[in-house]
């Protein structure tokens, strides 16, 4: 079986990243494309890219395979995951998103904004980092982080595609809580490195390999479905942020930020009492 270490870790990162430069200086700024289906865009420039990264990578899982149906099994051997965000409506956050699984758990993401010359860059207890332009890289959060007392001051990012939102439960709307505001940056990847950073409180997503790595590494946590949470209340054994081939497979997740220690509770567990709050007002959806 192949050994990943410290010094093999820090070369595919050297790959991965000259790789991601690649794929999105190619074609950043090029935007015409068609349609998949209504809420699916592909651009022939997000085709060429994925030719170009499959091209250059052995062996990979495309994230975007599961939404299609398919379930590659994961296995102990290195394994690059990608995500390539379209481009098509020239919003400029597009990126290209790669994350190698090792032993069946992300150790190693990087995205890349080619509009923005965004890097995003983590290795498993190595810490992410924020690349900008031709800049040094500065180590997430950018800033020492903030508590977090209640669901209402969280800015959340979302993917709207698979959202029961949260309302004011005064106005009328069962189960429902208040948040700060719902964000989303239309890619699943950059929403995650925002958490990361800081930017966002929480995000629930999808296209998540490269992100986790990068999110984690910055201090935030990474959790399932609502079932994660009930199995770790029914057996304390249960690390509710232990990412598991089965919830990195699942498609269902909820990544929030690094939240420091308080007299009142440690940075953990406020982690844990947001993600309790948040699916107590959101209903499990299963992703097509």
């Amino acid at each position: 079986m192949t050994t990943l270490g410290h010094a093999e870790l820090r070369s595919i990162l050297t790959f991965t990243v000259s790789l991601a430069r690649a794929a999105g200086d190619s074609h950043s700024g090029r935007l015409p494309g068609h349609s998949k289906n209504s809420v699916d865009l592909v651009t022939e420039y997000d085709v060429a890219v994925e030719n170009l990264v499959m091209s250059e990578i052995k062996k990979a899982i495309g994230e975007e395979s599961y939404s299609s149906g398919t379930r590659p099994e994961l296995t102990d051997e290195p394994t690059f995951c990608t995500e390539l965000r379209n481009f098509v409506h020239g919003v400029p956050f597009a990126c290209i998103s790669l994350g190698l699984i090792y032993q069946k758990r992300p150790v190693l993401g990087v995205i890349y904004n080619p509009f923005l010359q965004h890097l995003y860059t983590g290795i498993e207890n190595q810490g992410s980092f924020l690349t900008c332009g031709t800049g040094s890289p500065v180590k997430l959060p950018l800033a020492n982080p903030k508590p977090l007392p209640s669901l209402s001051k969280a800015l959340i990012a979302v993917d709207p595609t698979f959202l029961r939102l949260a309302g004011d439960p005064n106005d009328g709307v069962p189960g429902g809580r208040m948040s700060h505001s719902l964000r989303s940056l239309g890619s699943g990847a950059l929403n995650i490195a925002a958490v990361a950073r800081g930017s966002f409180d929480m995000f629930w997503p999808w296209d998540v390999c490269a992100g986790i790595v990068i999110a984690q590494e910055a201090g935030g946590v990474v959790t399932g479905s609502h079932a994660v949470l009930a199995s770790a209340a029914a057996d304390p054994s249960v690390d509710p942020f232990k990412v598991t081939p089965e919830i990195l497979t699942g498609r269902k997740y909820l990544i929030i930020r690094k939240i420091p220690d308080t007299p009142q509770e440690t940075g953990r567990e406020a982690q844990l009492r947001i993600a309790k709050e948040f699916y107590e007002t959101v209903e499990d959806c299963d992703p097509k």
